[in-house]
């Protein structure tokens, strides 16, 4: 018996695709070789070793457009782009203000083009808190969304965008406050004062 054959078999079985696949390809070349025995555990090793290595592939490349999709956005994007809302950070300004309820994505541009809305502040909950509920959330990240006076005079309002139970489920622990000038066309910043009103 080709122990090279057993062992492709034991580490397919454990889930270890790529070393499976490798001792299964030694052990029918040691049995071609050799004439011993064991090709049909190193065919079991084969296949098992397929499929781990098919697997691992497709839990890296996952693992890997999951990463690049909740990894945060510079505080001014150099171009227009649609993202996550969980990918947001302070100093972002969006394209126009998404339809009230839960928000998925949304358009981020340049804060020197046109835009209805600007993240003015984030507030972080702790990582290890509890589900407070939504009122609770809400209402927290409500209470850290505060405005100038004179902003406030000129027509800006504030929204604020807290954690869902199934966000937070999913380790979302950040609310925003932004700043929305209704109907758009606002350029520049609020956050270094250049922000232009139309």
């Amino acid at each position: 018996m080709e122990p090279s054959a057993v062992w492709s078999l034991v580490t397919g079985l454990l889930g270890l695709g790529p070393v499976a696949l490798v001792l299964a390809v030694i052990a029918l070349r040691r049995i071609a070789s050799r004439h011993t025995r064991g090709r049909g555990l190193a065919i079991a090793g084969a296949v098992l070793g397929v499929l781990g290595t098919v697997a691992l592939a497709v839990g890296v490349t996952v693992a890997v457009l999951t990463a690049l999709a909740t990894r945060p956005l510079p505080l001014d994007v150099p171009a227009a782009r649609d993202a996550r809302a969980q990918q947001l950070v302070t100093g972002n300004c969006l394209a126009a203000l998404p339809a009230d309820g839960p928000v998925g994505t949304v358009r981020v541009v340049p804060c020197a083009e046109p835009h209805e809305a600007q993240v003015v502040s984030e507030f972080s909950f702790a990582a290890n808190a509890v589900w407070p509920g939504q009122q609770a959330a809400d209402a927290r990240v409500a209470r850290a969304c505060v405005l100038e006076d004179a902003e406030v005079v000129a027509g800006v309002r504030t929204v604020t965008w807290s954690p869902t139970e199934r966000s937070w489920a999913d380790g979302d622990r950040v609310g925003l406050c932004l700043a929305v000038v209704d109907g758009g066309g606002v350029t520049g910043s609020f956050l270094d004062g250049s922000a232009d009103l139309p």
